[in-house]
């Protein structure tokens, strides 16, 4: 049986970071954003979202996903794995808007989705009317907008927020050690840059994945009205389902650590290239260095050689890390 998300409040919304930064679990804020102008437009009405969006439209080009009616709104990969079982457009995004209020009284409309597009860069101005105190954070700002969606479960790296401001969203998010239990399909070929799970959450088969059941065990679940926002760490898996005519919500992206440390998934896929293909007891051996040097690393660890010897087990400034990638790369090299 699944958990519901716990529900949260910020007492004054400037302090709004530092209470997403104690948090290590997803929280819903209600009503967080109720007060948005574009929040309000679509309490009025698909067309007078629509409206209020195309004030903002400088007639940029957004990627537009176009899924047939057969698939119900899920974002997934064709029948034999070697492509998706969607097609994508460049069209403008006003355009997209009005082929979402043509599909509102459709009775089997495909799926039209526009995601993770740069709001400063497709609306300029929307920001000054519609945004969250997150500065410091340095966030970025995107949007997703469309009709009735099914995105499968996968993980962001970085800390993130999403706020909806019209229709609803139903999400189901898993804590990051249920990655075992989610199937997850290719890392490298995905829908959108991100491994996703191979499970149908709207009929899952059990037989084939077995251990889903264990997943949704450890589930937390919510649903989001307009207004609301829901708070996801980094690496928290989540399964979002656009469950009305129009849906559509905006996110801010953060991470608290220097931009110059480059992607972490970059280990991994290194790993899987070398350290995976080891005989066990091999690979046992290099857990137990990974967990001494990354994942077990004590106060004081490296105090027996000296500060300035220390090279990539000391402080890493910008500089000294860019000098020991290009090391790196000579050792690829080999």
């Amino acid at each position: 049986m699944t958990q519901h998300v716990t529900p949260a409040t910020v007492n004054d919304p400037a302090y709004l970071l530092d209470s997403l930064r104690g948090w290590n679990s997803p929280r819903v804020l209600a009503g967080l954003v109720n007060h948005w102008p574009v929040v309000q437009a679509a309490n009025a009405g698909n067309a007078a979202l629509v409206t209020y969006l195309k004030q903002f439209d400088r007639q940029m080009q957004v990627d537009c996903m176009h899924v047939p009616y057969a698939e119900q709104g899920r974002l997934f990969y064709n029948a034999e794995m070697t492509g998706f079982n969607f097609s994508r457009q460049r069209q403008q995004f006003s355009h997209a808007l009005d082929m979402l209020l043509e599909r509102e009284h459709q009775c089997q409309a495909d799926s039209l989705y526009v995601g993770s597009t740069s709001i400063a860069s497709c609306l300029p101005g929307f920001l000054e009317h519609n945004n969250l105190p997150l500065d410091e954070a340095n966030a970025l700002a995107t949007l997703w907008i469309g009709n009735k969606s099914r995105i499968a479960a996968h993980y962001d790296v970085p800390d993130n927020i999403i706020c909806v401001t019209a229709g609803r969203r139903r999400v189901t998010l898993f804590a990051p050690d249920q990655v075992a239990n989610l199937y997850v399909g290719p890392l490298h070929l995905t829908p959108a840059g991100q491994a996703i799970s191979m499970v149908d959450f709207a009929k899952p088969d059990f037989t084939r994945f077995p251990r889903f059941r264990t997943a949704l065990d450890n589930a937390l679940t919510v649903e989001l009205n307009p207004g609301d926002a829901l708070y996801i760490p980094s690496m928290w898996w989540h399964h979002i389902e656009g469950t009305e005519p129009l849906n559509m919500l905006v996110n801010f992206w953060w991470r608290d650590v220097p931009a110059y440390l480059g992607r972490s998934e970059n280990t991994l896929y290194h790993a899987l290239l070398t350290l995976a293909q080891l005989p066990a007891n091999e690979r046992r051996a290099w857990q137990a260095m990974f967990n001494h040097y990354v994942f077990e690393l004590k106060p004081g660890q490296y105090d027996h050689i000296a500060p300035h010897a220390r090279g990539p087990l000391g402080e890493l400034d910008e500089a000294t890390l860019r000098q020991f990638k290009a090391w790196l790369v000579n050792h690829l090299k080999q």
